[in-house]
């Protein structure tokens, strides 16, 4: 069973792939203004027909896009593949293959790759190059039906291409976002704590580490808080899970206002916080630590969690020594947060010497 951090990352399975189909209303609108477009152009080069075939082909895209609008998904597609596949063909059988309609087939190929599953993307690409195929077959063996000169041909090829070519770099631009914003996602995911906002434990550790080898390097004071929520487990208890989660989240928020920019504050395990302070010696960090303190003391939990409770903190306060690892920093740092515990609680205990 997925914990209730982890729900956050899970979208309903009515929801996926939202983007995609903001992208497809998207296109859907574009494609209508080329169609309209397509109607001024036909009428000039003196085609009615392809003219009046692009009403009904903007009709279809409006259908389309209200279908999604209204996450009629599958309608939608219905329409957009219908009117591509059928306006292509009239256009090609009309005019000769020349007038470039066939280009419009080929902008279904990401669409497939990235909407459908592996084995029905496969039967959809595999019957679109089929028709693909068979146009190009039928125009060995056929004449136009309604040719136009070749000097309005060169325009509608040139229209067609640029059309499509424009399209493609919009559709390229969109999933190079989408994969860059997944991999955004991804690295969040690996190193944030999905409840708190904060750093997981892994990624402290990884951070620790970091500022360890600059404190070798440089000597530079580190200090190091851990911090634990007093009597969670019995808030927990007593109010649910939903508003211990909520307490949580307001503790990771109160910590990070109180504490600065640089420095580092992460979801240890459970109710517990760990916070590094680069540049910081063991007096300026019990200083932060009361800081965070008083500021549970001052703040209105009933009005955050909706229940009459009143949250406290317990904190260990150590410095980094020659010679530490991280397990040692943090370990005397806990040592000094159970002496607190132990000591009646909502207190700040630096590590003694």
């Amino acid at each position: 069973m997925e914990s209730p951090d982890n729900r956050a990352f899970y979208e309903p399975a009515r929801d996926r792939r939202p983007q995609f189909w903001r992208l497809a209303m998207r296109c859907a609108q574009i494609a209508a203004a080329v169609d309209v477009a397509f109607f001024v152009l036909f009428h000039l080069l003196g085609s009615p027909i392809l003219a009046w075939v692009n009403v009904a082909s903007v009709a279809m895209y409006a259908g389309a896009y209200y279908a999604l609008k209204y996450r009629l998904n599958k309608t939608a597609v219905v329409l957009i593949w219908s009117e591509v596949l059928i306006h292509a063909a009239l256009g090609i059988v009309l005019i000769g293959w020349d007038s470039g309609f066939h280009y419009y087939l080929l902008m279904f190929i990401p669409a497939i790759c990235v909407s459908a599953p592996r084995r029905w993307a496969v039967v959809a690409l595999l019957s679109l190059w089929g028709y693909y195929v068979a146009l190009d077959v039928l125009m060995w063996f056929i004449e136009p039906l309604q040719p136009i000169p070749q000097s309005a041909l060169y325009v509608v090829h040139l229209f067609n291409l640029s059309v499509v070519f424009a399209m493609f770099s919009y559709l390229a631009s969109y999933y190079l976002r989408m994969v860059v914003l997944a991999q955004r996602k991804l690295r969040q995911m690996a190193t944030t704590d999905s409840l708190t906002g904060l750093f997981n434990r892994r990624h402290m550790a990884y951070l620790a580490e970091k500022e360890l080898a600059r404190f070798q390097r440089s000597g530079h004071k580190v200090g190091f808080l851990l911090l634990d929520v007093d009597h969670f487990k019995s808030i927990n208890d007593r109010y649910g899970h939903e508003v211990g989660d909520r307490v949580l989240a307001s503790v990771a928020d109160l910590i990070r206002r109180e504490l600065r920019t640089q420095d580092l504050i992460g979801r240890w395990g459970g109710e517990e916080f760990l916070a590094i302070l680069p540049d910081t010696d063991a007096a300026n960090a019990q200083a932060s630590a009361e800081r965070v303190r008083n500021a549970f003391l001052a703040r209105n939990w009933h009005a955050i969690t909706g229940a009459a409770l009143d949250v406290t903190i317990s904190i260990g306060v150590s410095e980094l020594r020659a010679g530490d690892d991280l397990s040692a920093a943090v370990s005397r740092a806990d040592q000094a947060l159970y002496r607190g515990k132990t000591s009646g609680r909502n207190r700040v205990e630096l590590e003694t010497a």
